[in-house]
């Protein structure tokens, strides 16, 4: 009887599950659809650049995140809301204006032949990826913790 139960329960986790991928999609939106914080953002550290495209990433719970493909081939990644998770400049070096000044301080000091071409903002830290290939984490403050191999 406990073994109909293990197996009766895995399958309905199974099931649960496979229903989260089924129901979750991305789906091409207009760069106007984007949500206004994203907008702003772009239109100030973008300026001039225009959004080739824009994905909405839909979970069964609603949006999950966004992103808009520029023009000169840079990614931004956005949540829900709008706030920028991650900039990818796809190896050409990002604007600087949103990215903390004890990061862009750090890189400048300690890598000065170099520039920043990914920045990620994650829950309790920020990943920032080299134009020498060398990845720098720091803590959500923006003080240097490491060299990510």
């Amino acid at each position: 009887m406990k073994n109909i139960r293990k197996i009766t329960g895995a399958f309905v986790l199974i099931f649960l599950l496979a229903g989260g991928f089924i129901f979750a999609q991305d789906r091409a939106i207009s760069p106007n659809q984007l949500p206004k914080t994203a907008k702003t953002f772009l239109a100030t550290h973008f300026k001039g650049i225009t959004v080739g495209s824009a994905i909405e990433d839909r979970e069964i719970y609603g949006v999950d995140e966004y992103q808009a493909y520029l023009a000169n081939g840079m990614k931004v990644e956005f949540d829900s809301s709008g706030n920028w998770k991650e900039v990818d400049g796809k190896h050409q070096k990002i604007p600087y204006g949103f990215i903390p000044a004890s990061i862009r301080n750090y890189a400048a000091k300690n890598f000065p032949n170099t520039y920043i071409v990914k920045i990620e903002k994650e829950r309790w830290s920020y990943k920032a990826e080299l134009s020498n290939g060398l990845d720098l984490e720091f803590d959500r403050k923006g003080n240097f913790r490491r060299i990510d191999d």
